[in-house]
């Protein structure tokens, strides 16, 4: 008897490529798409200057893989997660929003739809395995980076539990995106040339701006240059901020260019610096919460990700007796409450937790929340 493996289709060329991969590994191959977001209920896409397109996206990557299964000769199964995505990630979103973070919420998808709900689904379709196309390893019962290091996606799986990582599949963890990209060009697959998704999973690639001003009011306020105390422009509402941002600040009259390094929910002020490397935009140590670890490995130094596409840098791990982590580091830059901090041993991805307060000289931060 064949095993059975339920990949999770998207309807990009990843897992298009991952079903391929499978099926000629020998597994019987099942494919499973999901749908999260209610087009019609959250914001209708038909008309929508922001994407000029005549069918919603979703229902666009539906499509797209339906035709590669089919073109594969494998089942396509469809499972609707819409009230659980809204309950789980979407409201977690706004909640953090509205607390002036920034949240991730591509990881809670991770780690509450498509490492959960999705799971229950497969194993009801019999699922010896489940498969994704994400870019990461499973070996010897770790998580490990993938291969393709511009591409490694450990830093989104990082709230999943040993558990959830059991009987998981990545066949991609071992190729080049480019010899992704090759092998559904050889397969002549619709998805073969398909762009690669960019931003929050459920907006897609709508104006953020225009999305987002339909479930949070926007409150313009004041930017204040932190290094003067001189308001110097206007802000249009503190969550379309992150720190370290520089791009979409109304202020003129400098010669370099300006970055935002805090925020003050209470008076509603954004705080800007003047300079990429300046002093306010540095940290040296971070509480850290809602600490997951997917392995039984507990180092006190070991290596992080402070967001997706920064290097790693070597900390120091601190368990602190509320089951929160101090990490401490040398001078880094734009750290940010709400954000993920990631915890590697060398290729293991150990698990990781979320950004609470960010300190210096073991004091914490005034003007970041």
């Amino acid at each position: 008897m064949k095993k059975r493996v339920v990949v999770g289709m998207s309807g990009g060329v990843d897992s298009s490529v991952a079903a391929i991969l499978l099926k000629q590994q020998g597994y019987e191959v099942i494919g499973l798409f999901m749908r999260n977001w209610d087009t019609s209920v959250n914001g209708d896409y038909l008309g929508n200057p922001d994407l000029n397109q005549d069918i919603c996206p979703q229902e666009r990557d539906y499509n797209d893989a339906l035709a590669v299964c089919k073109k594969l000769g494998i089942e396509l199964h469809r499972i609707d997660f819409v009230k659980e995505y809204w309950d789980f990630v979407f409201t977690y979103f706004l909640e953090e929003l509205k607390k002036g973070r920034t949240p991730n919420p591509d990881i809670m998808c991770n780690k509450y739809i498509k490492f959960d709900l999705f799971l229950k689904e497969a194993k009801r379709l019999g699922a010896d395995f489940v498969a994704t196309g994400h870019y990461a390893k499973m070996e010897d019962g770790f998580l490990k980076r993938a291969k393709d290091v511009n591409k490694d996606q450990t830093y989104f799986l990082s709230q999943l539990s040993h558990e959830q990582l059991e009987n998981i599949l990545f066949p991609l963890g071992d190729l080049e995106k480019g010899e992704v990209r090759e092998i559904a060009k050889e397969y002549q697959l619709v998805t073969a040339g398909k762009k690669d998704s960019t931003g929050i999973c459920f907006i897609g690639e709508r104006n953020f701006r225009n999305f987002l001003k339909n479930y949070l009011p926007n409150q313009s306020g004041d930017i204040v240059d932190i290094e003067t105390s001189q308001v110097i422009g206007q802000h249009i509402g503190l969550m379309y901020y992150t720190i370290g941002q520089r791009r979409g600040l109304d202020i003129g009259g400098y010669d370099h260019r300006m970055f935002v390094v805090g925020k003050n929910l209470e008076k509603n002020i954004l705080y800007v610096a003047l300079g990429e490397d300046n002093p306010y935009l540095y940290s040296d140590s971070c509480i850290v919460g809602d600490i997951n670890f997917n392995c039984d490995l507990r180092p006190s130094k070991c290596s992080a990700k402070f967001r997706y596409r920064s290097q790693d840098v070597p900390v120091e791990l601190e368990y602190l007796e509320d089951g929160k982590i101090k990490v401490s580091y040398q001078g880094v830059k734009s750290v940010t409450p709400g954000q993920a901090c990631v915890f590697y041993l060398d290729d293991i991805c150990l698990g990781g937790g979320i950004i609470d307060v960010v300190c210096k000289g073991g004091e914490k931060l005034w003007y970041l929340l």
